[in-house]
């Protein structure tokens, strides 16, 4: 105990004895006492700061004076023993206390007194080193964390003072040391590095710098550093460039490099690199870069530098300054604008289709030589990925941050009697329902028992039964739920069979799809391989899951038609194969060899029961696609290039695998390896093939017969690909097709693949993407459809692909295709795939497609197989697109309880709620979540039964038909994102927008207000599900007010997986479900819904995680930083110890309420 108060007593002693010091010392000032006893009281207080940091953080604690006293000394004193104390306990304070404690010396006024005393001191003669080694050590530890310094130094004169001992003491590393830092710290004001480089500073560094030494290797990191800061400036850098230092930059780095052997001297080899990386900021300093061969010189180093791990960061500012100086190529395409043209019937006045259509036609948007001509040099840092950021105008898929936008003045709408045009789609608020067969009984209460598990599907109504009657009899437990026994006759059900029906339809099919498929087998000549194949796809060999998938009624032909097939070999055994299914209008399904269908025997049938087992834990009941109907559909779809062929994935449907799909674990160094092998295109120019496989522009191209060349195809609805060039063996360069009307929008992509060999990694890379990050970059992986798999049962999109990854390349575009501005870069997509199968068809694509004929397909199922007496269904047409294309309009509601004048009146006072999707076609998840609403508000679950019995839901389930048949990622025909033309929309040009608006405004008009309007989107660099408002108040709200409060939970059993389409149109299912929570919080008097059924409402939501605010998920970048960052910003000028910015989010804001559910990875329920 006397122990512990000893110890107290001296720490109280030392603080009062600098306290006491301290007071000594101001005294000292005021009293203009001799030199010698401020010479001691300072020897004191440097010891004291020496040796005890409870000094150091009493003199520089808040209210201290103990700076003040210091500095006032430092200023009026002349004895230079005095000064050089003072300085020393600067340089203690400053040193151990980092950045915060220089900061309270510049608060104190430090750098002016400091720039003061250094102005006086060079005026002596001879000048004292030491005093002028202890200014500018201090100065070059405070001068970052004064905003002001450079402009303070420049106006103090400093500059020269310092670069002028560098230049007299050359031989003096004690000195030049830290003139040196303090010049790197001058060199942050652009206009002081312009002229310190005037006075020679720059010839002046090259003199310190030199070939490998062991000797002063801290004076050369340093004067490296100020090198690399001073190159920053144009000007320097142009001297640099004139006077060959490229190229001396160049042999030093080859110097340490083979020198530096145990790599003790990294962050001198660095330091090269970060000289050269500024110098090549210019163009003048790229082209000597290249004319040095820099490029071949710096690739065989970064090379040699992969087998040791510490060495990346040398790797990494190599690729960084090799991208950078690599020639920025042009696309290989006759022009930027697409392929296929359409013509308006109006040409806007102002925007980009107006200056695309005023272009005169010897312009070449292409190649435009003023940008390679252009004198005036071009800053990285307006080639950085920031750059694609900030410019979110172009790309018109930002947050409106335009107020006059977001908050626009109210124009006066059209008068009640144009908005007369849209009574005809409101038939519910006059229908009086005498000729309607409606359940006239009082509603009873539901009683709901168990939970639904999985996406809620709609079945077939009359459809012929499949697979096991067992198996469909509990598939209909599943997915019927009967509110009471008693009931079920007086409520019919979507599937209402017998099980003498299920048993004798059973046989019937059985029998008929037998004797069908021996017809076709002994009329057609197919071989047994492609006869077993096919036969697969029958009910008998199919899960109850999956054989739905190709067709939804079992009278359909469950083996492939023969004439469905395009022979690619010819068989001597075999007709030859027709392609034509239905007269008049031709059209034809994509290519499959007659002997490339492989068997799968044993492990047909392991794979079989496994999707039966999965199928029993998440039953997805019968699907709503019809191969037959689909089929049908497509000859009434309008394309711009008349498309002609069907895709596989298309026809046969798509079902989700019974089998999860985790994020992609992303190896390290994939990234920086197909950056140099991109480099190694410019180096080893010999070793590139260059041969176009396919081609758009140019019908006539030679289709490639040898056989390990891939072929491929996009000619078929909501196909994107243009063209496609081979680089190396297995390696192609694939190029998108602009939007139409446009000469951008390059992300969405949906090809054909064929002729491969399995057991080959065939590299694709997709080198005209636009937008500056990816969830590619974060675990994604495109999705591959395969036939073969199909045909063996397995008939759904999966994710493949390895070595993923998304970065800035060499092609960029020209001013013209631009818009005016220079520089802007493109983006590779690149991916791996190693096939399964031999010569089998392949499709790939960005994200689960979604085309318009397989919506117009969806809803004739769903019509013909709803309830009549229960569900009020109508599909109208809102309006024709400009190519032709009937827009749909749904309404979904419950049909009145009687045609009794209090039902009726029930039944046209319910709110309305109108929702949309796809006014963007890329972004296919939106129709994903869409179908999943459409198919649970159809349903006959509860839940859903008392949505409809609550409001009447307007849908208009795809806003762009056009800019989805065509394959455009974001547009419609007239060239212009839909979603930007909402305020004032032309008829002519944007019928789906005009005629949305016009039915909002004619429920204003007839005083029935939606009550929600959600329009339906994709983001392809966010994560979860968010939302927006149609303002910013809406946009940023607050969960503490109850009227919009929401809890938000992210469901663990989604961490760490790629979302599918069965969770897509689960999101959708459970969007309605929050609308249930939406009418009790607004009208909690006039909604009673028994207990148990909002107890599975909530269970559903599974709202128990509060969140400080919605915005966590919808303003912050969500994404964790790369792994490889450096390699990501290859442009920029940051010092690579810095932290780049990250990228800012793409936003898409509506002008409605908008949900935006992202199309990739995890994700979170907003109720």
């Amino acid at each position: 105990m006397s122990k512990l108060k000893v110890v107290s007593e001296k720490s109280l002693t030392n603080n009062s004895r600098i306290v006491g010091l301290l007071a000594q010392l101001e005294k000292i000032n005021t009293e203009s006492t001799e030199s010698d006893t401020a010479r001691y009281v300072t020897s004191k207080i440097l010891h004291l700061a020496q040796s005890q940091e409870k000094t150091r953080r009493e003199m520089t604690a808040k209210g201290s004076t103990g700076m003040e006293v210091l500095l006032s000394t430092l200023e009026n004193t002349k004895d230079l023993q005095t000064t050089l104390n003072i300085l020393s306990i600067l340089v203690e304070l400053v040193s151990a206390g980092g950045g915060r404690r220089a900061s309270f010396l510049v608060a104190k006024g430090g750098s002016q007194i400091l720039l003061q005393l250094l102005m006086n001191a060079s005026k002596e003669s001879p000048l004292n080193e030491e005093l002028m080694v202890q200014i500018h050590s201090i100065l070059a530890k405070i001068g970052p964390k004064d905003k002001k310094f450079g402009v303070k130094a420049r106006i103090n004169g400093a500059l020269n003072i310092t670069l002028n001992l560098v230049k007299q003491n050359l031989q003096n590393p004690r000195l030049v040391l830290p003139c040196l830092q303090l010049l790197r710290v001058y060199s942050a004001n652009s206009v002081n590095s312009v002229s310190l480089g005037k006075n020679g500073v720059v010839e002046l560094l090259f003199k310190i710098i030199g070939p490998f030494s062991k000797k002063n290797s801290g004076l050369m990191k340093v004067a490296l550093d100020t090198l690399a800061a001073l190159l920053k400036s144009k000007t320097n850098a142009r001297r640099a460039v004139d006077r060959g230092y490229v190229q001396v930059l160049l042999t030093i780095y080859v110097d340490w490099h083979r020198h530096d052997n145990r790599h003790r001297n990294m962050l001198i080899r660095k330091g090269i690199l970060q000289s050269l990386k500024s110098v090549t900021n210019i163009k003048l300093g790229r082209k000597a870069f290249i004319d040095a061969n820099g490029m071949k010189i710096l690739y065989n180093t970064s090379q040699e530098c992969l087998a040791v791990r510490t060495l990346d960061p040398l790797v990494n500012t190599s690729s960084l300054i090799m991208r950078k100086c690599f020639p920025k190529n042009r696309l290989p395409l006759p022009t930027i604008k697409s392929s296929f043209h359409f013509q308006l019937p109006v040409i806007p006045v102002t925007g980009p289709v107006a200056q695309l259509y005023s272009l005169p036609p010897e312009v070449d948007d292409v190649v435009d030589e003023s940008d390679d001509n252009d004198d005036i040099d071009l800053e990285a840092e307006n080639e950085t990925e920031n750059e694609d950021d900030v410019d979110q105008n172009f790309k018109n898929d930002d947050i409106e941050t335009d107020i006059n936008k977001l908050k626009p003045q109210q124009e006066p709408g059209r008068t009640i009697e144009e908005l007369k045009m849209y009574e005809h789609l409101f038939p519910e608020l006059v229908d009086d329902f005498q000729d309607y067969d409606l359940i006239s009984k009082e509603p009873k209460p539901f009683v709901f028992e168990g939970k639904v598990r999985g996406p809620i599907v709609v079945p077939t109504a009359g459809e012929e039964a499949s697979g096991n009657p067992g198996n469909l009899r509990k598939g209909i437990v599943r997915t019927n739920v009967s509110p009471k026994a008693d009931e079920s006759d007086k409520k019919p059900t979507c599937v209402d069979l017998a099980k003498e029906d299920i048993k004798d339809n059973d046989r019937t099919s059985q029998q008929q799809l037998g004797d069908q498929n021996r017809t076709i087998s002994s009329a057609q000549g197919l071989n047994n391989d492609i006869v077993k194949a096919l036969d697969r796809i029958t009910l008998q060999n199919i899960p109850p899951q999956t054989a739905p998938g190709f067709t939804a009624g079992a009278k359909k032909d469950y083996s492939l038609p023969l004439t469905v097939l395009t022979c690619t070999k010819a068989c001597p055994h075999m007709a030859t194969c027709g392609n034509v299914l239905f007269e008049g209008r031709t059209v034809q399904l994509g290519k499959l060899c007659c002997t490339g269908v492989e068997t799968e025997d044993d492990e047909d049938t392991e794979s079989t029961s496994s999707v039966e087992q999965a199928s029993v834990e998440v039953s997805d009941g019968p699907t709503l696609h019809d191969s037959d109907l689909y089929i049908e559909i497509v000859k009434n779809t309008k394309s711009v290039p008349e498309y002609s062929e069907v895709a596989y994935p298309d026809y046969f449907g798509h079902i989700p695998p019974p089998f999860k799909e985790p994020i992609l674990e992303r190896p390290y160094g994939v990234q920086r390896t197909k950056i140099a092998q991109d480099i190694e295109r410019l180096i080893h120019q010999s070793d590139i093939i260059d041969r176009v496989v396919y081609d758009l522009d140019n019908p006539n191209y030679a289709i490639p017969e040898e056989g390990d060349i891939l072929k491929f195809n996009s000619k078929f609805e909501s196909g994107n690909l243009r063209k496609v060039i081979q680089i190396r063996k297995n390696e192609y360069d694939l190029i998108l097709n602009s939007d139409i009307n446009s000469n951008h929008y390059h992300q969405w992509f949906y090809f054909e693949v064929s002729g491969m060999r399995p057991g080959v990694a065939y590299r694709f890379n997709i080198i005209n993407c636009e937008k500056s990050n990816s969830q590619f970059n974060y675990g994604m992986q495109p999705l591959m459809y395969s036939v073969q798999e199909a045909l063996n049962a397995r008939p759904w999109w999966i994710r493949v692909g390895t070595d993923i990854c998304y970065y800035k390349n060499h092609f960029s575009r020209s001013s013209v295709a631009a818009g005016g501005q220079k520089g802007k870069s493109y983006y590779t997509i690149t991916f791996t795939v190693n096939f399964p199968h031999k010569d089998d068809v392949c499709y790939f694509a960005y994200h689960y497609p979604y085309t318009y004929s397989t919506l117009q397909m969806h809803l004739q199922k769903l019509e013909s197989a709803h309830n009549p007496q229960q569900i009020y269904f109508r599909k109208d047409v809102l309006c024709e697109t400009l190519s032709g294309n009937t827009c749909p309009l749904v309404t979904i509601t419950a049909m009145p309880e009687s045609n009794y004048y209090e039902h009726i009146c029930q039944f046209r006072n319910r709110p309305y709620v109108f929702l949309s999707a796809r006014v963007h076609p890329g972004e296919t998840n939106a129709s994903w979540v869409m179908k999943g609403t459409l198919e649970y508000l159809m349903s006959n679950n509860p839940t859903a039964q008392s949505l409809r019995e609550s409001y009447i839901f307007k849908i208009v389930p795809m806003l762009n038909p056009d800019g989805v048949i065509n394959g455009n990622h974001r547009c419609s025909l007239s060239g212009e994102d839909l979603n930007r033309q909402w305020q004032s929309p032309n008829p002519d040009l944007h019928p789906t927008i005009y005629h949305a608006k016009g039915l909002l405004q004619y429920l204003a008009a007839v005083k029935h207000l939606p009550l929600v309007y959600c329009d339906y989107h994709g983001h392809s660099r966010k994560k979860n599900v968010f939302m927006y408002g149609c303002s910013i108040k809406e946009t940023v709200w607050h969960t503490n007010d109850n009227a919009t409060s929401c809890d938000v939970v992210e469901d663990g059993g989604y961490r760490g997986l790629q979302i599918g389409t069965r969770e897509l149109e689960e999101m959708g299912a459970k969007f309605c479900v929050g609308l249930l929570r939406l009418k009790r919080l607004t009208s909690p008097l006039e909604y009673n819904l028994p207990s148990g059924l909002l107890d599975f409402e909530n269970d559903l939501i599974e709202s128990n995680c509060k969140v400080t605010s919605p915005t966590t998920y919808v303003l912050d970048e969500d994404e964790p930083r790369f792994l490889e960052e450096v390699d990501y910003s290859a442009e920029s000028n940051d010092d690579l110890d810095t932290e780049l910015a990250e990228n800012a989010g793409d936003y898409e804001p509506s002008a409605q309420e908008e949900v935006l559910s992202d199309s990739e990875l995890s994700r979170t329920y907003l109720p």
